[in-house]
């Protein structure tokens, strides 16, 4: 059996290897860049930049959001010296490096711009259509979008080889993952460029292609639903998160929503795929921005399981809390054994260079247990046969849960997730 630290250790310098680019790929020089967006993403990413030495531009519409954006990034900045970090003359070194601005057309003369609004497609062609007229020949357009289709955004423009994906983490000024996502038409400098800069701002990157959720969310959304779906048949949602933190995770699935917010994504009055979610935030129960969530908070953000929860699950539901009990390890192969499946479908669809950039990503993304891996690393551990049972059991009452073409061969063969070779995400002669 491999030893898990030597597999991630190999993993995370493979991650950097991009297959079919040729040596000696050319790189487009990066003095300037530009995000357009103050808030928690814009801000972190600026961040990034400004503290590996590079001049940032932060784009956004109103003074007032501006001002704000600005101001947490300066007491982000002081928080780390204060805690000696970095010396104290070092924040205004760094806030020196950051313009504000209320005027896209500032970003004229800026080598890489950094889309950083929220998950809106028509803002984001939008944004992008101004960005193709404004910007000089040569600039790298980005999206940090988390989930949107890149090929869609860069047909707006006429320069699509300039576009990708550059997905950063919240907070993104603390998160090491950087999924660098290439559409169809991105040119192979922009990709060299893009892996190259990750370096410079000290993230771990990891290429990826198009789809909906691109790697780390596309598996994360499947764990998701088979979660809130045993919350459906009256599981209750601390129950699942016990058996999640005692598999190695900090945080279960609610009590990850509760800290991102449960109004992500989510407006007054909407009716979404999760009426569970609707009711908490019509109660304005959002999570740890409003001391309450799936969980209640006290003063010190210590979180106890809620019966205003409970009731409200009772009630969305018709189904008593605790109606359906399941062991910590049956929670784990529910949740669990469809990520191994979406990750080898992904790997099926050639939009991820490898198995062990999968691990790359859950790893430095969304705190894959250490002692584990990632999904694939764990696949092995548990073998093909025992998910491809699981898989077939859950397909049988959702076809989104039908196992991958490849996870039966793996099973019939005795393969091994993390040997998986589909010839990976195609780069190179665009």
């Amino acid at each position: 059996m491999q030893d898990v630290a030597d597999y991630m250790s190999q993993a995370n310098k493979s991650a950097w290897e991009i297959e079919g680019l040729a040596e000696g790929t050319p790189l487009r020089d990066i003095k300037k860049v530009g995000v357009i967006g103050a808030g928690t993403m814009g801000g972190g990413i600026s961040m990034n930049f400004a503290t590996a030495g590079m001049p940032v531009k932060i784009v956004e519409t109103k003074a007032e959001a501006l001002e704000r954006g600005l101001g947490v990034i300066q007491k982000n900045y002081q928080r780390s010296a204060d805690r000696g970090r970095f010396p104290q003359e070092e924040v205004g070194a760094r806030m020196a490096r950051l313009e504000g601005t209320l005027d896209m057309e500032a970003l004229a003369d800026c080598d890489l711009v950094i889309e950083a609004v929220f998950e809106d497609m028509d803002l984001k062609k939008t944004i992008f259509t101004k960005l193709d007229e404004i910007c000089k020949d040569g600039a790298i357009l980005a999206t940090n979008t988390s989930a949107l289709n890149i090929d869609e955004i860069a047909a707006v423009t006429k320069r699509p080889q300039d576009v990708i994906g550059l997905h950063f983490f919240s907070p993104a000024n603390v998160m090491k993952l950087l999924e660098i996502v290439r559409a169809d038409e991105t040119a192979d400098d922009v990709v060299a460029t893009s892996m190259d800069l990750a370096k410079k701002i000290g993230k771990i990157a990891a290429l990826v292609g198009v789809c909906q959720g691109f790697v780390g969310n596309r598996i994360l959304a499947s764990r998701q639903l088979q979660a809130m779906d045993m919350v459906n048949r009256g599981v209750m949602p601390w129950d699942v998160d016990v058996a999640f933190n005692e598999f190695g995770f900090k945080m279960g699935p609610f009590q990850m929503s509760d800290l991102a917010g449960l109004d992500l994504g989510w407006k007054k009055g909407a009716k979404t795929a999760s009426p569970i979610r609707d009711a908490l935030c019509e109660m304005d129960r959002r999570g740890q921005k409003t001391g309450a969530g799936y969980y209640d908070y006290d003063e010190n953000m210590q979180r106890t399981p809620s019966d205003v929860t409970a009731k409200v699950i009772a009630e969305v539901t018709g189904v008593e809390p605790g109606a359906s009990s399941l062991s910590s390890q049956e929670i784990i192969e529910i949740c669990i054994y469809p990520m191994i499946n979406e990750a080898v479908k992904i790997m099926e669809e050639n939009k991820a260079q490898r198995p062990s950039d999968v691990d790359v990503i859950w790893a430095y993304g969304y705190g894959w247990p250490g002692d584990k891996g990632g999904p694939m690393f764990y696949g092995d551990q548990v073998g093909a046969d025992k998910i491809l049972a699981k898989m077939q059991q859950l397909g049988a009452d959702d076809s989104r849960f039908a196992p991958a073409a490849l996870l039966e061969e793996l099973a019939a063969s005795g393969g091994k997730f993390t040997e998986i070779n589909t010839g990976g995400l195609k780069t190179g002669n665009r």
